[in-house]
Parts: structure tokens; sequence; C-alpha cells
């Protein structure tokens, strides 16, 4: 079993650290990171200068590759040339942060596992529900362990084609996880403001803030079940097509 283990937080991200352990009771591990942070950067892909890998390690006993690309980058180059055997799974994550709703369409951990559906891959992404303010406070044990589960219960089952998970964690104890349920996207509320200046030269500039998103917790939705201390599991597809839509659309007059 050959599991490709990458995120968007960059290669010394705790979370890829343990990430990579929980995997290695599983299978055999490589690790192929951003040098830096990637976060929000979406499906981005390298296509415009060359791309540098550097051989380090992760805790000083788990071989890995940093490369001065995106997520993206590191699933193509882990499957088109990096890795001498072809790939069985890929596992991004674990994100600081939860992906949920419309943050999917941002986040970096979960198009680096859209890229791997794109080449045929299986992929799940894992993210864990922390609040800005208590970074020292993640429980990346117990996004482990539900890591371990999550992936154990792929192999068994397996995953339709061209279907990843997105898979977000409560930033919780192991004991106090209620449970897993199988949620659609719930929705976002982003709190973005843009602040404009001026520069020493008196021309405006302008900067993108404001407060974390919010979510409407309704119940079947990610944002529903991690309000309640439950692992969510989202199923999700590539295909971006309003199927719904098409009937309507066919009775305009085109």
């Amino acid at each position: 079993m050959k599991i490709l283990v990458t995120n968007d937080d960059g290669i010394d991200a705790p979370g890829l650290l343990a990430l990579a352990k929980a995997m290695k009771s599983i299978g055999d591990v490589n690790v192929i990171a951003p040098d830096k942070n990637w976060s929000i950067s979406g499906h981005s892909k390298t296509v415009r200068k060359p791309i540098q890998a550097k051989v380090t390690n992760l805790n000083k006993d788990i071989p890995a590759l940093a490369i001065d690309g995106t997520p993206t980058d590191c699933v193509i180059l882990a499957h088109l040339g990096l890795m001498e055997k072809p790939i069985d799974l890929v596992v991004s994550g674990i994100n600081p942060y939860a992906n949920m709703g419309s943050d999917l369409t941002y986040s970096g951990t979960v198009t680096a596992a859209m890229e791997a559906i794109v080449w045929g891959i299986p992929a799940i992404a894992f993210s864990l529900n922390g609040a800005p303010s208590k970074l020292d406070s993640l429980n990346y044990d117990t996004a482990g362990m539900v890591a371990q589960e999550v992936v154990k219960n792929v192999l068994k089952k397996g995953l339709s084609k061209d279907i990843l998970l997105n898979v977000n964690v409560p930033n919780v104890t192991k004991n106090a996880i209620k449970g897993y349920k199988i949620t659609k996207q719930g929705k976002r509320i982003y709190l973005d403001q843009v602040i404009t200046r001026k520069d020493e030269h008196g021309k405006p500039y302008h900067w993108i803030v404001g407060d974390p998103p919010i979510g409407i917790p309704e119940e079947g939705t990610d944002i529903g079940a991690i309000s309640e201390d439950y692992v969510s599991i989202t199923p999700v597809d590539l295909d971006l097509t309003s199927h719904k839509e098409i009937d309507h659309l066919k009775t305009w007059r085109w």
C-alpha cells in the first residue's frame, strides 16, 4: 500500500507530521509537501516556472520532499515522476482549521485531494476544527486516530470512481468524539472586509481582512455535525454540473 501524504500548510506543519505518523501503521508512507504555507491557494498548478524539490525529514525519522510549488504540484510530481511505484491513496492534511461548505473551493488541503481524483487516485482530505486563537491546543492525536479509522474503512470498502472524502474533525479529545456522520456541505458565512490605504506615494492599496467564517449548523451538514462534536465525512464529486438545472435551461429559448 503506497500512500502519499501532503498538505497545504507546508513541510514543517505539525498536522503533516501527525498524518504521516498515523499512516505509517497502514502502508508505505511517502511525504511530498510545499516548502511554505499555501493555505487558501485553491486548485493552483505551477506551469510557468520550474519546481525544485529538497530532500528532508519529518521529526528526523520520516523521509520527505519539500517542493517550491503548490499542493496540487505535490500530487502531480508524485504521480508523474517522484515516486517509483504507483500511488494507491493520497491523504492531505491535517489542516488546523475546518474546511466546510464553500471552503472547499479555497482550500489547498482539499484541492490536493481533488488533483488525485483527476489522475484516478483515491483521496481523502483531513481538517481539524481549530481556532486561530488556540493553535497551541490542537488535538492532532484525535485527528490522527480519525484518519486511521477512515483510511482503514476506505481500503476495506473502496470509494466510488471520481469521489474524494472531505473529513472534518472536532477539536476535542478522543473520548469526546460522539461518532461519525456522513454529511453534505453546509452554508458558510464569510466575514471578509476590504481595507483601503495609501502607500508612501499616495497610491491606494487594499487588504482583504476579517474574522474567521462562521456557518449555519443545519442537521445533515458538515457544519451541523462538527457543532455537535461528530466527525463529518462528506463525499465530494468533481462533477460541478447542476444536473437538476439542465432540464430547466432546456426550456429556455436559445
